[in-house]
């Protein structure tokens, strides 16, 4: 029988060269056809259709708008495993999504194709992309190599049946043996690394915020505050390393754990009632744990209401973005990111995966503003517990992308007191959050060592001395057992009288 497969698989494969021939005529009969290799998050784009949710799968849809290509899609976990991929393999890859910190280091190792300026200019994203983004973008120094794709701040989802509000103003909340075994914080250094320099130097970052009073992007005092605030949560000296590995250490008696992705389904299935959160993953948690009602208000499923807070001190601002490795297509990974920026497909991408797209535009203000995600009415209304319902300002974000629905200063979205709370607090932060939120920066080589080795001396288990005592005491009596052993059987084997000597059995 083995024969027989073995006969048949060289016969097989004496056609490869011929079958192979086939299909590359076949591929090449449309002089047109060109492939768009895309490289992602997992579950970072809407690719299912479904007319009942509103999902599109957008792919496809790209590929329909565009006769003749077709995209190859594929998904990373991390951004090292992206980025080691791009540097070892090269991965042939027209489109990337790294986050703010790699997209540093990808243009300060010239890693990447510049923009166009006809699409810098004059594209979908250069219309509709929040004038807020683009300008942080262009502060930054990557808007002639990035284009952001979704952004949001990091901060604590809770469950505030058993979680004190109070408790998580500060960072520090979690430091705390009332929640022992409630929380996780991410398996991240990058993540986890701001979370400790953010407790180390709380009293700092409160005086700041004190000093300069900051609550809006137009404060005059905004950007030096904000540079300061930015430069502490970016420390990395000895004194800041040595700290920061203190605190998380002492971080993890209370904790349930480090986790990637599974805190989001952690919090609505209760295993957890806190978790450092990027706020995208806030607000799918938030969404799976409400009780579910039917048209009628009957209720269908049980739930709980989650919360979501940004602690006074600080927060990360963190995007991530489009960028184009060198050797890219340049007009079709522009083109894909074009589609992207349409705002409709912008609401089409939010609804699937929840985090807040850098697009702003009237469609995506009419979905934002309206009963289905976050508007409960108009000014002057009462929420259903007779409270008015009070104005959440988004003006910051989507002055100066409207087709003409709106004018400047019109992005006010009322709801209830409870909401600020709630996904809209996460989806989009408020200008008091912005203002004190930093975003990470590029570590260079020796630094991200240092960083790294902190990490794995926080994540190791800590052995305290009498535990260093007790192996001791085990080895010892283990090789005591061994040499006894030993020692035992050679005194079994009789010795022979002097003058004889032992025969050899066989």
């Amino acid at each position: 029988m083995k024969k027989q497969i073995l006969s048949s698989f060289l016969s097989f494969s004496l056609l490869l060269p011929f079958l192979f021939g086939i299909a590359g005529c076949a591929r090449n009969t449309d002089s047109n056809a060109q492939i768009l290799r895309v490289y992602n998050w997992e579950d970072y784009i809407c690719n299912e259709d479904s007319e009942e949710d509103g999902y599109v799968d957008l792919i496809a849809k790209f590929e329909e708008e565009n006769p003749g290509v077709t995209v190859e899609y594929s998904t990373f976990g991390t951004n090292e495993n992206m980025y080691n991929e791009l540097k070892i393999g090269g991965g042939g890859y027209d489109l990337v999504c790294p986050s703010d910190y790699m997209i540093m280091k990808m243009i300060a190792e010239d890693m990447l194709e510049p923009f166009q300026d006809s699409f810098v200019q004059d594209s979908n994203y250069a219309k509709y992309a929040s004038p807020y983004i683009k300008e942080l973008f262009e502060q930054n120094g990557w808007t002639n190599y990035a284009v952001a794709y979704m952004w949001g701040t990091m901060g604590y989802v809770y469950n505030p049946e058993i979680v004190d509000k109070e408790d998580l103003t500060s960072w520090s909340g979690i430091w705390n043996e009332k929640y022992s075994n409630l929380t996780t914080i991410k398996d991240s250094v990058r993540d986890s690394y701001f979370l400790g320099v953010a407790y180390e130097y709380m009293d700092e970052l409160d005086a700041l915020a004190a000093q300069y009073d900051v609550h809006s992007l137009d404060d005059p005092d905004y950007a030096e505050y904000n540079a300061k605030v930015t430069q502490i949560m970016n420390r990395t000296d000895k004194q800041t390393l040595a700290n920061v590995k203190e605190g998380l250490i002492d971080l993890k008696k209370y904790l349930y754990g480090f986790e990637v992705d599974s805190g989001k389904q952690d919090m609505f299935t209760g295993k957890i009632a806190i978790n450092f959160a990027w706020s995208g993953d806030a607000v799918f948690a938030m969404d799976e744990a409400e009780p579910v009602y039917d048209d009628d208000g009957n209720l269908e499923e049980t739930g709980v209401y989650l919360n979501y807070i940004v602690p006074q001190e600080c927060s990360n601002i963190w995007f991530d973005g489009w960028v184009m490795p060198k050797g890219a297509n340049v007009e079709l990974a522009q083109k894909f990111i074009d589609f992207l920026s349409d705002p409709e497909n912008a609401v089409i991408n939010m609804n699937y995966i929840g985090y807040t797209s850098a697009i702003a535009g009237d469609a995506v203000f009419e979905e934002m503003s309206g009963e289905d995600w976050y508007g409960e009415g108009a000014e002057g209304d009462l929420d259903e517990n007779g409270n008015p319902l009070v104005p959440y300002d988004l003006n910051y974000f989507f002055n100066g992308t409207s087709d003409g629905a709106y004018s400047d200063g019109d992005y006010i979205i009322w709801v209830s007191q409870e909401s600020l709370d709630r996904q809209i607090a996460a989806q989009y932060p408020s200008e008091d959050v912005i203002a004190r939120s930093a975003i990470m920066q590029h570590f260079d080589n020796n630094t991200n060592a240092a960083v790294n080795e902190m990490w794995e001396e926080v994540k190791g288990l800590p052995i305290p001395v009498w535990a260093y005592i007790v192996i001791a005491v085990i080895a010892a009596g283990i090789i005591i057992m061994i040499l006894s052993y030993i020692y035992k059987g050679r005194r079994a084997e009789a010795k022979p009288k002097k003058g004889y000597r032992v025969l050899k059995k066989g």
